[in-house]
């Protein structure tokens, strides 16, 4: 243990000796929960209050009452043991930082109302990307303080025993260089990329003028391609390389064989492996390159790249054809992440989806029609929404009236269930990635917004936001960088070996959750109440860790509220 994480251990310790144990949390008499760094103006505004009040005013800089109002009778939630009131301040629209009293009462000082809500967490959320790269030193002129020189350059990778062919045997060197590290570790997944890549360029998709004029300082900034989309394209290229030319075959994983240690990434230098061909690496690879391909066709730099994803895409799907059932299988020498999945039919609706709108070929509407499911909110192991997403959003929508029905019907009931969530979030359980999990409904609803114009949609994403930046039971602002309180010893291998301060700005962290409680050690506890199931520390990778697929929806999220407010 580093002494950094022993220094956040006893600090923990310290305040889990004054918390009952873990099981409840050291609550203020009263303590207000609220969006840490600015509400848009014109949006609905609430904060939560835990303790008693009737009433409620705010005062401007210059102490004037500019709002006051009644506090909602307590709600009680099981999920964070704990009672909340809302304080709606909706009505107040002006710009300006407030202070917020309860009973005459000062409970707050700092609550800001903004013209700009969203666009610097936007730009922070996408740059966080271009610090992930791989293979690349992050100079100064762009990383600023969190410059550092390049690690894995994986032009020297190693074909391992689960992936050797006859053209490819055990041992062989391959290159596969490029892409980002997939999360606080130094390992390249396929399937994970895949949903964080479509995400990414769905963002483009539905604001393109927005993300034309979106500058987040990467060196590919000032180009043809927007921001977004050369961010994107790093990762993309990458993947191209984790295809078997022989055979269409797509490599599961680029991986060391055990996780590196808490160290920067050049000086992280175990043996890289190539890892097995997997059906669900073939599948999110076609789905993704297709969805890749109608967006770069339209640019003059990457009109050629764009036919050589399409072509690449139909080879994925015909070893999937030939494969139907490679599921991966974790080989005894690796303990890296496994992203193991045995339920595929998400999967061929996808991969056929994108297929059909790429190509226009009927014969994918087979594919579709037979694994058709239920509509889930987006993780990577549950992706047949981002394929009714495209389907739903593209030309050919009117072919598929139906599954738009049924987008907007799951969407209405993730909004019946945050209004009626004393927190106002559309959460019933908390599982690994909960902030994922809301920053992802957010993208629904911002879908169905794009559909139907209906402002409920934008307002009730809005809520997932101010959920996000601190009004949850936790009281954080789960952004890195953003809030009066937010992580600051974040599962992230650069953000932990550098010797900033700070960690890296623009990361959305894991979250609360109950799958794991054992990770920084026993004793360390964590609340048993999943809201609350949440802690500060390195080593508790189960909740403070990062993840590209957590990130991607939060640049969505942020830039296409952003993209809402501007128009």
């Amino acid at each position: 243990m580093t002494i950094k994480s022993t220094l956040i251990l006893i600090l923990s310790l310290l305040v889990l000796a004054c918390s009952d144990n873990g099981k409840t949390s050291s609550l203020n008499t009263k303590e207000l929960l609220y969006n840490q760094y600015a509400y848009q103006t014109n949006t609905p505004k609430k904060a939560l209050l835990r303790g008693s009040g009737q009433y409620f005013n705010l005062k401007d800089a210059q102490g004037n009452v500019v709002h006051k109002g009644r506090i909602w009778e307590a709600s009680y939630w099981p999920l964070s043991g704990d009672s909340v009131s809302i304080i709606d301040f909706t009505a107040l629209n002006t710009e300006g930082y407030y202070c917020l009293y309860v009973d005459d009462q000062i409970i707050c000082d700092s609550i800001h109302i903004s013209n700009n809500a969203y666009n610097e967490v936007a730009k922070a959320s996408l740059k966080a990307f271009y610090y992930n790269r791989t293979a690349m030193p992050l100079t100064q002129q762009y990383a600023g303080k969190w410059a550092r020189e390049a690690g894995h350059p994986d032009t020297k990778v190693y074909i391992h025993r689960s992936a050797a062919s006859k053209e490819y045997p055990e041992g062989s060197e391959v290159s596969s260089s490029g892409g980002w590290y997939d999360a606080g570790d130094y390992n390249k997944y396929i399937v994970n990329s895949s949903i964080t890549s479509y995400t990414l360029l769905k963002a483009y998709d539905l604001a393109p003028k927005y993300h034309s004029n979106l500058n987040v300082n990467i060196p590919e900034s000032g180009g043809e391609l927007p921001d977004i989309l050369a961010e994107t394209l790093y990762n993309l290229k990458w993947m191209q390389t984790m295809q078997d030319d022989n055979d269409g075959g797509v490599y599961h994983k680029l991986t060391s064989k055990k996780f590196e240690d808490f160290v920067m990434p050049h000086e992280a230098t175990k043996k890289r492996y190539l890892v097995q061909k997997s059906t669900s690496a073939a599948l999110d690879f076609a789905a993704t390159m297709c969805a890749a391909q109608r967006v770069y066709q339209d640019f003059e730099t990457t009109k050629l790249l764009s036919k050589t994803m399409l072509s690449q895409a139909k080879e994925a799907w015909g070893w999937a054809m030939k494969n139907p059932s490679v599921f991966y299988v974790q080989p005894s020498d690796i303990s890296t992440g496994a992203y193991s999945d045995t339920s595929l039919v998400d999967e061929w609706f996808w991969a056929a989806s994108e297929l059909y709108l790429s190509t226009g070929d009927k014969m994918y509407l087979k594919y579709i029609q037979e694994n058709e499911e239920l509509l889930n909110t987006p993780k990577w192991d549950v992706v047949n929404t981002l394929g009714i997403i495209s389907l739903i959003t593209s030309e050919a929508a009117n072919e598929f009236t139906h599954l738009s029905e049924l987008f907007i019907s799951y969407v209405d009931n993730l909004i019946i269930l945050q209004e009626q969530t004393p927190y106002i979030v559309g959460l019933d359980k908390f599982e690994w990635g909960s902030n994922s999990d809301v920053a992802n409904q957010a993208v629904l609803k911002l879908v169905a917004y794009h559909i139907t114009k209906e402002k409920r949609y934008l307002n009730s994403a809005n809520e997932d936001y101010n959920y996000i930046m601190g009004r949850n039971a936790t009281s954080y602002c789960f952004v890195s960088g953003f809030g009066k309180k937010s992580p600051q010893y974040i599962h992230h291998r650069p953000s932990a070996a550098d010797n900033i301060k700070e960690p890296i700005p623009g990361f959305l962290i894991g979250g609360p959750n109950t799958i794991v409680l054992d990770d920084c050690g026993s004793d360390v506890k964590r609340s048993h109440f999943p809201a609350l199931s949440y802690i500060d520390m390195e080593c508790s990778y189960s909740t403070n860790e990062i993840a590209i697929n957590w990130n991607a929806p939060l640049v969505l999220t942020t830039s296409i509220l952003d993209a809402y407010e501007i128009e």
